[in-house]
């Protein structure tokens, strides 16, 4: 059996993808090691994992400068990006010089590598080790036939559409030479061959995405990507308190921002506003961020806490309004509630794009969020049955996969073989 590392971010998403696929390993008999920020120990080991902190600093929040009563004040997504992008090269710099030697000292024998560690395979390389890559969030493969994943555009195989995208690809390249100098100079003083193009950090033998073929644009995608389907019901979270007897039997809305995109207290009141209706009833999570006292006197008098048990209130509602994070997205679509996206930053804007796609929600922008914008989305999605129906089909499809069971699967043969998985 083997060890295998994990290189993660701190954030929720990524920790709720990595423990059920290092579940299933453990369960398989291989030893895990999660190698994250320091502030996700008691939830690593918690969770039945070893734990080394790779980093001087933690990484869950990447915005730290959003204020969150004034819609002025949030940042364009490309500042944001931009911001991210800075940071990412710092931690990349601690990560590289720390992560190594703790990883050699562990006997770690695979890394599997969150996508948003840019740095994860060149550390695998200079330890001569195999690794695969993890896509926590949407991959952002580049391929200039669909639009990049920060934008909310539609795919079109026209050749002005292609033309944009690789203009915002190069623009999106530019933004990330921060975090790709300090991974070419490390290549470089370790005498590992030059990276000739953002995607040179993804995994020679597979790349893995949660997501399936039909929640995504027409696109070609190297031989050893695999599309899996979700992992989140493959293992059990920390139990949520709720006050469930408050919940009256109407249609449920159920509103989550995710937990570090959540600052912008506007957006929460914005969608109790819209959804202030007798017909419905509305329960927002605040991701932890805001203090459910600031909302006591929100109209329509919707359920607000903190935290929510996302998984049995989906189960429970009619839509889902989101900030189209990926496992929010996934978990939605796993029991067929359509969406409204309220995109803030990160890929976000791709993931909403794609929910327009498949016709499972609507996109309002947070440009465009007004009040009647939202209610008109709210009630098309509410009432149009084709939204329903749509979920409704890609919950099935989501249902025929294997998930993390395929997963480790895809990661027990390369690891073992060393060669790409083609399958």
């Amino acid at each position: 059996m083997a060890h295998f590392g994990i290189l993660c971010l701190g954030a929720t998403g990524h920790l709720n993808t990595m423990f059920p696929l290092g579940h299933e390993l453990q369960q398989r008999g291989h030893r895990v090691t999660i190698f994250s920020a320091p502030d996700t120990q008691s939830k690593v080991q918690a969770a039945g994992f070893n734990f080394y902190d790779i980093y001087f600093q933690s990484d869950t929040t990447n915005n730290q400068e959003q204020t969150s009563t004034d819609k002025a004040g949030a940042l364009t997504n490309l500042i944001n990006i931009r911001r991210t992008l800075k940071k990412f090269a710092q931690n990349a710099q601690t990560r590289l010089q720390k992560a190594p030697a703790i990883i050699r000292e562990q006997g770690v024998e695979a890394l599997i590598v969150d996508l948003s560690v840019f740095e994860g395979g060149t550390i695998a390389d200079y330890l001569n080790l195999p690794y695969v890559t993890m896509c926590c969030m949407l991959p952002f493969y580049q391929d200039p036939t669909i639009p990049p994943i920060p934008t909310t555009w539609q795919y079109s195989p026209a050749w002005w559409a292609q033309l944009r995208n690789r203009t915002a690809y190069g623009l999106l390249n530019l933004m990330a030479q921060p975090v790709l100098q300090v991974v070419s100079r490390y290549r470089q003083m370790w005498n590992l061959p030059a990276y000739t193009h953002p995607n040179d950090i993804f995994s020679k033998l597979a790349i893995i995405t949660r997501h399936i073929p039909e929640f995504e644009f027409p696109r070609q995608l190297p031989l050893h990507f695999h599309f899996t389907g979700s992992f989140h019901q493959s293992i059990a979270r920390q139990p949520i308190a709720f006050p469930f007897e408050r919940l009256d039997g109407r249609p449920l809305i159920y509103a989550s921002m995710g937990t570090v995109q959540n600052r912008f207290s506007f957006i929460f009141r914005t969608i109790a506003e819209a959804c202030a209706s007798p017909d419905t009833q509305l329960v927002i999570s605040l991701g932890g961020r805001l203090d459910p006292e600031a909302f006591s006197n929100l109209p329509g008098n919707p359920i607000v806490v903190k935290y929510a048990p996302q998984l049995e209130l989906l189960q429970r509602a009619s839509l889902n309004i989101t900030h189209a994070g990926l496992n929010t997205t996934l978990e939605s679509l796993s029991y067929g509630v359509p969406m409204v996206a309220i995109p803030v930053t990160d890929d976000q804007p791709g993931v909403a794009a794609r929910i327009a796609w498949t016709g499972t929600g609507e996109i309002v922008t947070l440009s465009q969020l007004s009040v009647p914008k939202l209610r008109g989305a709210i009630e098309r999605v509410l009432t149009e049955g084709s939204y329903k129906q749509n979920a409704v089909r890609l919950q099935a499809l989501m249902r025929q996969t294997r998930g993390v069971n395929r997963a480790a699967d895809i990661i027990e043969q390369a690891v073992s073989t060393k060669s790409p998985v083609i399958y």
